[in-house]
């Protein structure tokens, strides 16, 4: 029989790299790269325990006017050959080690991932798991990296206004404070978490107890919070901590009386 297949394997370098080829419109891309891939990574908590958890990747870099695309791939491989845990000083490395293989100036990486406290509630003490969503958000240009530490933290306010003027009780509602901060030294995630907490009418549980429900409820009336304060208070905590060199706060509450949210925000970067 005579062999048909007889097709030659063609070899990478036969290939052409058509991501490397000129492009002629001369318009440079400020950012380009891959989005929402998912990966499995490690966190240190504070008591010094390891979280398993899955976070989601967006990469991306810039691309000179003169090149028609980048190598996807190499994003992929970047996230691939480094270790589940990844910290705060293996992330900068992803950074540099990003925008170096893919000759760019600039790099940027988002990863996002949900980190878990244990919490005692403050009557029974029964303990149960609550959710932050954190994100590590890393930013290199011309070899200098930034790192920003965000953390959605949910907690209880209370309607000043509406205790004031109530006869029987006020309206509270479920709030998002959201701080993103760039730091000059190591904090915990949890650190951010504390700060919060203590500025909110209520901080949150995953279970409660009857008698945890009644200190919770009293505690948010005793501690009324508008939107505006939110932010201001944790603003002010901010601000005396010398390792934060820039942050912004949000502040959402999902109205309880009402079908909109209220919201405010304060961003600031101090003065070296």
């Amino acid at each position: 029989m005579t062999d048909t297949n007889n097709t030659k394997p063609t070899e990478v370098s036969d290939m052409q790299d058509v991501q490397s080829s000129h492009d002629h419109r001369a318009i440079a891309i400020d950012k380009v790269g891959i989005k929402d891939i998912r990966h499995p990574v490690q966190v240190k908590d504070r008591a010094g325990k390891i979280q398993h958890t899955v976070a989601n990747f967006n990469m991306y870099v810039d691309l000179p006017h003169n090149f028609k695309g980048t190598h996807m791939s190499r994003f992929v491989e970047i996230l691939n050959s480094h270790d589940w845990e990844i910290t705060v000083d293996t992330f900068k490395v992803m950074l540099s080690e990003m925008t170096e293989r893919l000759d760019a100036e600039c790099g940027h990486i988002e990863m996002s991932f949900y980190f878990f406290v244990n919490k005692k509630a403050p009557a029974s003490g029964v303990e149960s798991l609550l959710d932050y969503k954190v994100s590590l958000i890393g930013t290199q240009k011309n070899d200098k990296p930034t790192i920003n530490v965000k953390v959605v933290v949910p907690v209880t306010s209370l309607c000043p206004c509406s205790k004031k003027i109530s006869d029987r009780g006020a309206h509270n509602q479920r709030s998002h404070v959201t701080v993103d901060v760039c730091t000059n030294g190591f904090i915990w995630i949890e650190e951010i978490i504390d700060i919060v907490e203590k500025e909110a009418s209520c901080e949150l549980y995953g279970l409660l107890k009857r008698p945890d429900e009644k200190i919770v409820t009293e505690r948010a009336y005793d501690n009324p919070k508008f939107v505006e304060d939110m932010v201001r208070d944790v603003a002010a905590r901010l601000n005396a901590d010398d390792r934060i060199l820039a942050y912004t706060i949000e502040s959402e509450n999902f109205e309880s009386i009402h079908n909109h949210s209220a919201y405010a925000l304060i961003s600031n970067t101090k003065q070296s």
